[in-house]
């Protein structure tokens, strides 16, 4: 990392621009220093763009995680959205609003976890903003992408029926830190999409309940079943539930921020998928979708309930 302090607004631009160097053969026809870039990506291509913010004391905490790892976290929870439909991620802009304390600091730390989380995906930094205020720190990362000729895997094409796959274990994120350490599945999404028919995915951001919930949704009002055994527990989600007493399979179906994807399929495709792993892809198959309306799961002794999604929302009501 250069640790040289640039002199205000344009110095800090033009120390960003001079530690990356476009690729043109990824599409950056013009990148950093101009008022747009300008980006040619694979002719007959879809392109893909996501935007997530990120704000100091509701996703991180500077004083405790420092900015390497919020920019780490920044970039890498836009590469899980492009992940989320099998795409390619290819480049990306980012504004902040900085802390006046120790301002280039903060951004030069940034910077570099954005770099760092850029660089492992093949990710060009084309361009931004970048402000100071007396608020907390602000980062909002836009991430554009491509579809591969198979096109890209929405929310809204879950079929009664279907298999309900993940393809990681899940809750405990904030117990250890690994909210701010996300692993974009953007590997495995691509190999799982080239292998088999995808009905529908997602990333688990906001919590299994609330991010399967919005494929039912958005898949014409559809239910799931899911069942409490096969729903695979981080040991951060057991750990977590014998301090604060919340069980491990609660913790796994709200906490959120676990970054992995949820997969629909047929059944035929699912047995296909687990059995092949393409890409070594790990997956785990959870529930199957169903035709009767809302998510119910099935406990260890057969018992099934209703599960109320309670994953992240920011403009929940308090009860």
């Amino acid at each position: 990392m250069d640790h040289s302090i640039p002199r205000g607004e344009f110095g800090l631009i033009d120390w960003i621009r001079s530690q990356h160097q476009t690729s043109p053969g990824k599409g950056t026809v013009v990148g950093i220093g101009d008022d747009c870039a300008v980006l040619e990506f694979t002719p007959g291509s879809k392109i893909l763009v996501t935007t997530d913010m990120l704000m100091d004391g509701r996703h991180f905490r500077l004083a405790d995680d420092g900015a390497l790892a919020v920019g780490y976290k920044a970039m890498g929870v836009n590469l899980s959205d492009i992940a989320a439909m099998a795409g390619v991620p290819r480049a990306a802009v980012v504004s902040v609003a900085l802390p006046k304390e120790n301002p280039v600091e903060t951004a030069q730390g940034l910077h570099a976890g954005f770099k760092m989380m850029a660089d492992r995906f093949e990710v060009d930094l084309v361009g931004g903003d970048t402000n100071a205020w007396d608020g907390p720190l602000v980062v909002n990362v836009t991430l554009m992408g491509e579809t591969t000729v198979r096109g890209a895997v929405g929310r809204s094409g879950a079929q009664p029926g279907d298999a309900i796959l993940v393809t990681g274990p899940l809750g405990g994120s904030l117990f250890r830190g690994r909210h701010l350490r996300p692993e974009p599945r953007v590997r495995e999404a691509l190999a799982l999409a080239e292998a088999a028919e995808l009905h529908a995915m997602i990333d688990l951001s906001d919590g299994l309940s609330s991010d399967l919930g919005h494929i039912l949704r958005e898949s014409g009002n559809l239910g799931a079943l899911l069942h409490a055994a096969q729903v695979p527990l981080h040991s951060d989600a057991i750990e977590q539930g014998q301090t604060d007493g919340i069980s491990a399979i609660d913790h796994a179906l709200h906490d959120g921020e676990d970054f992995e994807l949820c997969v629909v399929c047929s059944a035929d495709n699912a047995l296909r998928l687990l059995s092949k792993r393409p890409g070594g892809t790990i997956l785990h198959r959870i529930g199957e979708i169903s035709a009767e309306p809302g998510l119910r799961i099935r406990a260890a002794n057969g018992n099934i309930s209703l599960v109320q999604p309670r994953g992240f929302d920011h403009l929940r009501v308090p009860e």
